[in-house]
């Protein structure tokens, strides 16, 4: 840890820079890491109240009141010791330019897949997750979607740059399996016969877990598997900071025991989006994102075996 005379802190308050305090890199292609994690600042394509570009900030502050856990519970290893995970800080780009967000965006992760690394994203707001695809899908090929949220984003009406087209787009550019793909938690008005198997928020939250998981591990079969998490797939009264709130969603404890339970999936590439802020309360929003991060990086930990 680079902190002040190289001590270690131990803090909920200081040295928050990185995520979990976690080394900052900002050449991630050469270094020696497994999963990079990106802020991605970037909002343009928002439909109701922007701010998300914040949240990259928010999750890496709130993170320090992860970070002083050496094993995160209920997991009985510190997966910093499983795994070389760095920060790179948030992608440059020229701002304001959707175009050039995009073009910089998927080329950044052009290069950390070409230098074998994997990808944890912060989002900004959903629309980052198509560039993120495009640059996976050349690498992998056409793969699974996970995706958690209150809205199946496959709606054909937007404009180039909106974040409730990304799921339309993918399909169309071959980047992702509808067949072999799936949306938990939705609970706003989507066409029924747009591909994905939708579980939708009242069979979720009605549904035990362990059922849930033996679908979504069913339906995505052994291919590759993109795992995105838009935080509005959270009921708000655990999630207010969002752009689009839906109440009817998911508790944090669910999300949690949900995202846990997909260790065994070959996962190549997650994020976590649509945190904004500027509507949060005490934090919530931005710890119950941080935390689900933290979570998805224990689940490619668990893979390792013993430390």
């Amino acid at each position: 840890m680079n902190t002040l005379g190289h001590n270690y802190d131990n803090s909920l308050v200081s040295n928050n820079f990185g995520f979990l305090r976690l080394p900052l890199e900002f050449n991630p292609y050469h270094a020696d890491a497994d999963w990079v994690i990106t802020g991605i600042t970037f909002d343009m394509a928002t439909s109701g109240r922007a701010g998300s570009r914040h949240g990259p900030a928010a999750i890496r502050q709130v993170s320090t009141n992860l970070a002083w856990e050496g094993c995160r519970w209920p997991w009985d290893f510190d997966v910093r010791k499983r795994l070389k995970i760095v920060d790179c800080g948030d992608l440059v780009y020229e701002f304001g330019d959707a175009q050039d967000f995009c073009d910089k965006l998927q080329n950044h992760a052009e290069r950390l897949l070409e230098a074998r690394k994997r990808m944890l994203s912060f989002g900004g707001d959903h629309f980052v997750t198509l560039p993120l695809l495009r640059a996976h899908a050349k690498h992998f090929g056409k793969m699974a979607l996970v995706h958690f949220d209150a809205h199946t984003d496959t709606y054909a009406n937007g404009s180039k740059f909106d974040h409730g087209t990304m799921f339309y787009h993918a399909p169309n550019e071959g980047l992702i399996d509808l067949a072999h793909s799936v949306q938990i938690g939705i609970r706003t008005e989507y066409e029924s016969d747009n591909g994905f198997s939708v579980l939708d928020a009242e069979q979720v939250n009605d549904r035990s877990v362990d059922d849930i998981l033996a679908q979504v591990n069913q339906i995505t079969g052994d291919l590759p598997v993109y795992l995105t998490f838009d935080i509005d797939c959270l009921d708000p009264s655990a999630a207010p900071g969002t752009g689009t709130p839906v109440i009817g969603g998911l508790t944090s404890d669910r999300a949690l025991k949900l995202v846990r339970g997909l260790h065994p999936l070959n996962i190549v590439g997650m994020d976590i989006v649509e945190v904004a802020p500027a509507y949060d309360q005490a934090q919530i929003t931005a710890l119950a994102a941080a935390t689900l991060a933290l979570e998805m990086l224990y689940i490619q930990g668990v893979k390792r075996g013993d430390d």
